[in-house]
């Protein structure tokens, strides 16, 4: 017996890193897992290797910031699986660059992915939830909480996701909602390699406040996380943000 057995569960970004995690362990836990990415292939390919594994999941191609793909994906994983009971907004973008010198569309794209998305994936899902009870986990960064340099559309996005989230937690307290937060550090994922590509002149040293000793997690650490705090274990818990970041917000 699994502790999701005979839950449906949204997972965005499931087709790398953090979301392929979570999709993965919540099926390993009973859940049916709607697998949402906007890399087909991708998320074609985890919800291969759910069923493989003898899970239940289904694939969505969907682009996070448009509302008229997250809506027909909502409403066609309900279909296909039953009502989602959990939400886990992992999909997410990001990159360094000069301030001054950030394009205006790469800011757009940024926030239109890690905040936007992450509130219409949720409004999406909301009545759904809302007939029987569920939890939303969203997932923001470190880099929500803390300044950090060459960063500003990633920092505003990911501090966005913390204050929606505490926002959502407060409107749905008292109609079987939970909302929270997880803030992690640097994960072991593709979305981590573009991290690693410094603006011109600009040197590791600058960084020295955002590493820690214990380096980056593995995506399955940070799952295990959101996969607790959305369990019924920690019914209790909403409107909380968990930094799982190495101790770098100490």
């Amino acid at each position: 017996m699994g502790q999701f057995d005979g839950r449906v569960a949204l997972v965005t970004g499931a087709g790398s890193g953090l979301g392929r995690a979570t999709a993965k362990q919540l099926a390993s836990e009973g859940a049916g897992v709607a697998c949402l990415d906007i890399v087909g292939d991708a998320v074609e390919k985890t919800a291969a290797e759910i069923a493989e594994a003898g899970g239940n999941a289904r694939a969505y191609t969907v682009d996070v910031s448009d509302p008229g793909s997250v809506r027909p994906a909502v409403e066609a994983a309900a279909k296909d699986l039953g009502r989602p009971s959990l939400v886990f907004n992992c999909a997410g973008i990001g990159r360094f660059s000069h301030s001054e010198e950030t394009d205006f569309a790469e800011w757009q794209k940024i926030i239109g992915v890690n905040l936007t998305g992450t509130f219409l994936v949720a409004q999406a899902a909301l009545p759904h939830l809302l007939e029987g009870g569920g939890c939303i986990i969203n997932i923001a960064s470190n880099a929500g909480l803390m300044g950090q340099p060459y960063s500003a559309a990633y920092c505003a996005s990911k501090g966005g996701v913390v204050n929606l989230t505490r926002a959502l937690a407060d409107e749905f307290l008292k109609r079987g909602v939970r909302v929270n937060c997880i803030a992690p550090g640097g994960i072991e994922t593709p979305l981590q390699n573009e991290f690693t590509k410094m603006p011109e002149g600009v040197s590791w040293k600058e960084f020295r406040k955002v590493m820690t000793p214990l380096g980056n997690s593995q995506p399955e650490e940070i799952a295990n996380v959101a996969i607790f705090v959305a369990s019924d274990a920690c019914r209790y818990m909403t409107g909380s943000i968990v930094s799982v970041d190495g101790g770098l917000t100490i």
